[in-house]
């Protein structure tokens, strides 16, 4: 193919990459609306990363997504930053124009809060939340929740200094919330929260304790696990059972996407389709 008929490119870039659901809905996404465009996964190494990220338009690359392990590698190569970008020390989007120009964004947060408040009928202002985890998804969800408004945020993380150093970055950034640390689970009063955001991997394999105690969790809560394989986690299962409202991260990953896809192309992006398309993938993990 020469560069006239080539299709525009983009994809997701990772160490490793193949297991990424991304493909199937921004494939569905520019089928839908005939865009003659494809997404890819880009699996590279390390040391493949920077010839890669300085060959982008001569491959007729326009956009990326970024996962693990390259969201914080990306920054050096960007020219502009999104605000959620400057907080989470992370890009998980990019967008490349002419000469390697790069752009770069992190749609979590957003994502986050866009199935929140569209699916869960979940408005932040003004709420309670408490987070357990304090590395890159937690930075992004917190951004994003202070960005809207909430009232209180509590930060749990085994590491001590991780939570330390969040719940300081966000109360320089956002001195309206209050925001403190949670020395221990034990210290985790759930009675006047409104929202709880599981933000670390535990409960991704069978055999992973539950972080919180049952007791603890009541109906008036928003339970939100960021993890969607599986799609309910013991902690999901536990808040069901007490009437919680619960929910997985797959909305997340939807609707994160369906930002970067309106980053890439400046269209509405065809949300159902692309919900279709991720819950078919999710079946065949």
């Amino acid at each position: 193919m020469d560069s006239v008929s080539s299709p525009v490119i983009y994809g997701v870039l990772g160490f490793p990459a193949k297991h990424s659901l991304s493909p199937l809905m921004h494939n569905r996404a520019f089928s839908a609306l005939g865009i003659p465009a494809e997404y890819r996964i880009f699996e590279k190494s390390p040391e493949e990363l920077k010839f890669f990220l300085t060959s982008l338009a001569e491959e007729h690359i326009r956009g990326l997504n970024v996962t693990i392990p390259y969201k914080e590698a990306v920054l050096e190569y960007l020219k502009k930053e999104s605000p959620e970008v400057r907080f989470t020390g992370a890009a998980n989007t990019l967008i490349v124009k002419d000469n390697d120009y790069l752009e770069g964004w992190n749609t979590d947060g957003i994502g986050f809060h866009r199935h929140l408040i569209t699916d869960l009928r979940f408005e932040p202002a003004g709420k309670a939340v408490v987070i357990l985890g304090a590395g890159g998804a937690a930075k992004a969800v917190t951004d994003q929740l202070a960005r809207q408004g909430v009232k209180t945020i509590a930060i749990f993380d085994v590491d001590k200094e991780k939570s330390t150093k969040l719940t300081a970055k966000l109360a320089q950034e956002f001195p309206a919330v209050h925001c403190r640390c949670a020395d221990a689970l034990e210290d985790i009063d759930l009675r006047d929260t409104d929202m709880l955001v599981n933000a670390t991997p535990v409960g991704m394999k069978k055999d992973d304790p539950c972080l919180i105690a049952a007791d603890k969790l009541h109906s008036g809560l928003l339970v939100y696990d960021l993890i969607y394989n599986p799609a309910e986690t013991e902690l999901l299962r536990r808040a069901r059972a007490k009437g919680a409202t619960a929910s997985n991260g797959l909305g997340m990953l939807l609707y994160q996407g369906a930002r970067s896809f309106e980053l890439w192309t400046g269209k509405d992006a065809p949300v159902e389709l692309m919900r279709q398309a991720l819950e078919e993938g999710v079946k065949k993990l």
